[in-house]
């Protein structure tokens, strides 16, 4: 039996909770998801700036932010955002005692959002992003950051079982990928570039592009004399969010622990009627494939998936899913113990009328939670590229959403792009939904 003699303010901090509100982050994420795959940049920043006011929400705010800014055309504002909350996020590693206490009481929004696995490794792919499209001299950097935090994320999974789900985990190949084009531009250390490319073949087998670029590393070749490199990359669709859900499960064994407490204790448990919340990563249905790039006039090839963020961060949170019922099974049975530990500080009867009044107040204090649906909301769903040899001079991109069958879905998006001799051209594009939103992004203007 649990024993916990609370004082008068932990009764009001009771009272004061169960009188909350049930609002979730993802009920206020919807409008902003909703206005940035239309197109409406400006009101989706407005609707983002408006959750600035709760402080536990900032950094999820702050990343979203981000992706506004690099699909407006502020490369170097996104790449300052992204640095900020990744430097926040490896702060937030270490738990705060004080955010802990005050979650097991009320529910994990009162702690400050420390990033889910693949949001921390996904932070340094959008750096790298964000630098490629102004100078790149810090973007081989922010690639190599990719593979090294994905590593330091997976050997502190270790439980004190010795078990470690997130072995499992899927790793980015993006991040080497980009290693491998920034190094194959020096037109030497094509070792260095080989490893980068083996690495991308191993970690993402069905990228229909690993072989070719793995092979002409192999060869040391970036391109023939007069040619330069496009790549295009590519962001498409909406990504994955989180939904509250229930888990049925937890409800059932806690209604257990119920019977057996109220059994042999000296006072009955509120009955368990509000069921236990916790977040859940869901996938959005998109209708893009790919996008279908034209150069000068003529059918170059279709983007092709490097990094499918959704189906990588559900298949993390399922790995450690169990950890996410555990941590919710536990605020639960204190919140359970508080209220035994009010009855017996006030020594109230068992079948009185205070008795009673402290069971409903128990009841509303579980239905007041909230599961923690922060997250990354404007994340794509998944990140393309293609890798085109042109002539040195000027081109015209045109870039146009296409479904699974081929058949094109969206307007053409035109931009102007200079390819240099023996260098690589990047360019980088937004589709949340079948049209262009934002501005076409390319390092050389």
């Amino acid at each position: 039996m649990f024993h916990l003699r609370p004082s008068a303010g932990w009764l009001v901090t009771i009272l004061v909770v169960a009188s909350t509100g049930c609002a979730t982050y993802a009920d206020r994420l919807t409008t902003v998801r909703q206005q940035f795959a239309a197109g409406n940049l400006a009101e989706a920043d407005r609707e983002l700036k408006k959750g600035l006011r709760r402080r536990s929400d900032r950094d999820c705010i702050k990343l979203d932010r981000a992706i506004l800014q690099l699909a407006s055309g502020k490369p170097k504002e996104a790449e300052q955002t992204l640095r900020v909350v990744r430097d926040r996020f490896d702060h937030l590693e270490q738990p705060a005692i004080a955010e802990i206490a005050l979650s097991t009481l009320t529910d994990a929004n009162q702690e400050a959002y420390a990033g889910e696995d693949y949001e921390k490794v996904l932070t340094r792919v959008f750096l790298a992003l964000s630098n490629l499209m102004t100078d790149g001299g810090d973007a081989g950097a922010y690639a190599l950051q990719v593979a090294d935090k994905q590593q330091q994320i997976i050997d502190a999974g270790v439980d004190q079982h010795g078990e470690n789900p997130k072995l499992a985990y899927q790793r980015v190949a993006l991040g080497p990928y980009l290693h491998g084009a920034i190094r194959e531009e020096t037109h030497a250390n094509y070792d260095d570039v080989a490893r980068s490319r083996a690495m991308v073949c191993s970690w993402q087998p069905n990228f229909p592009f690993g072989a070719q670029d793995l092979e002409r590393a192999r060869h040391g070749r970036h391109s023939a004399p007069g040619n330069g490199v496009l790549y295009v990359f590519a962001l498409l669709g909406l990504g994955p969010h989180k939904e509250q859900a229930v888990e049925a499960p937890t409800t059932v064994s806690l209604l257990v622990a119920d019977r057996i407490l109220s059994a042999t204790g000296k006072h009955t448990l509120p009955p368990t009627i509000a069921p236990v919340k916790v977040p859940k990563v869901v996938l959005t249905p998109n209708s893009i494939h790919a996008i279908r790039v034209t150069v000068n006039g003529r059918a170059s090839g279709n983007t092709e998936t490097i990094t499918d963020i959704g189906r990588m961060a559900v298949d993390q949170y399922d790995a450690i899913y169990p950890r996410v019922i555990a941590e919710a099974v536990v605020r639960r049975v204190i919140k359970k113990a508080v209220i035994v530990g009010a009855k017996e500080a006030t020594r109230t009867d068992r079948y009185s009328l205070a008795g009673v009044g402290f069971d409903m107040a128990g009841i509303a204090w579980e239905a007041s939670e909230s599961a923690d649906t922060r997250c990354w909301g404007l994340l794509p769903d998944k990140i393309q590229v293609l890798r085109l040899e042109l002539p040195a001079g000027q081109h015209q991109l045109s870039l146009q959403s296409a479904g699974a069958t081929g058949r094109v879905l969206g307007r053409p998006a035109i931009q102007i792009v200079t390819i240099e001799n023996g260098r690589n051209t990047y360019v980088l594009a937004n589709f949340p939904a079948t049209d262009l939103v934002g501005s076409i992004l390319t390092n050389r203007r």
